[in-house]
């Protein structure tokens, strides 16, 4: 399931720019059906042009009632009818799908028989003093079993005692659901702290959803900027060409 928008803050229309003779969207749509990790794959967006882009090509696109601020509510809405068990979310702007790390979060619910846990998602260890103190990172803390204890722009842990070694670690936004967790999540208003840190994934916790933390070593190759669209443009010519 690949949610996506038209418009981004960043860098507007980013989804429709040209990569290789293609839209950055559809370049991820092709990436996540070829990565055969999924049953089914849809785009759901709010925007006429990517609906009509997928569904040229034979895609399916899913066209969201009205706009959302964060993916969980977009998705959610989207799938109420969809017969599926377990929801992917990769980002539309991410053409260059990390194949091994979306595994490890299928392979989460693949081992959970009993079906204890209600998402899974990403973290990658930061040990850059500024990329730690930096509010745009959001970091995770976990407990000895990797489940997400908090979410925060905050440094977490505070390193009080300089003689223990502490680890950081950065949030990365790709997310494994469990149907009913995002559909609860959908029914539940902001939360307080949610609203607080503006971070979705806390919303999940205050409501009592556990969230299983995979530690990857792959940063995103998402298209934030025409910076990141450059280096695109050339990483993917060097890995056609």
């Amino acid at each position: 399931m690949i949610p996506a928008r038209y418009s981004a803050t960043r860098f507007p229309g980013k989804l429709m720019k040209d990569l290789g003779g293609k839209p950055v969207i559809l370049r991820t749509y092709e990436a996540a059906l070829n990565s055969n990790l999924f049953d089914d794959v849809y785009i759901v967006t709010d925007s006429d042009i990517i609906f009509k882009t997928i569904e040229n090509v034979g895609g399916k696109a899913i066209m969201s009632k009205k706009e959302y601020e964060c993916g969980s509510d977009r998705i959610a809405e989207a799938v109420v009818d969809i017969d599926a068990d377990i929801v992917i979310n990769v980002q539309g702007d991410e053409p260059f799908i990390d194949e091994v790390s979306l595994s490890k979060l299928i392979d989460v619910f693949k081992k959970d028989p009993e079906k204890e846990i209600d998402l899974a998602s990403l973290k990658v260890q930061i040990t850059n003093k500024e990329d730690i103190e930096n509010p745009n990172n959001v970091k995770v803390i976990t407990d000895i079993n990797n489940l997400a204890i908090y979410f925060s722009r905050s440094v977490i842990p505070f390193h009080r005692d300089q003689n223990i070694d502490v680890k950081y670690y950065k949030h990365k936004g790709v997310y494994a659901f469990r149907k009913q967790a995002l559909i609860d999540f959908y029914h539940t208003p902001i939360t307080p702290l949610e609203a607080s840190e503006k971070i979705e994934a806390i919303r999940y916790q205050e409501i009592g959803k556990k969230i299983k933390m995979v530690e990857t070593d792959v940063e995103a190759v998402g298209i934030d900027t025409p910076e990141d669209l450059e280096k695109a443009i050339k990483y993917l010519n060097k890995y056609e060409f």
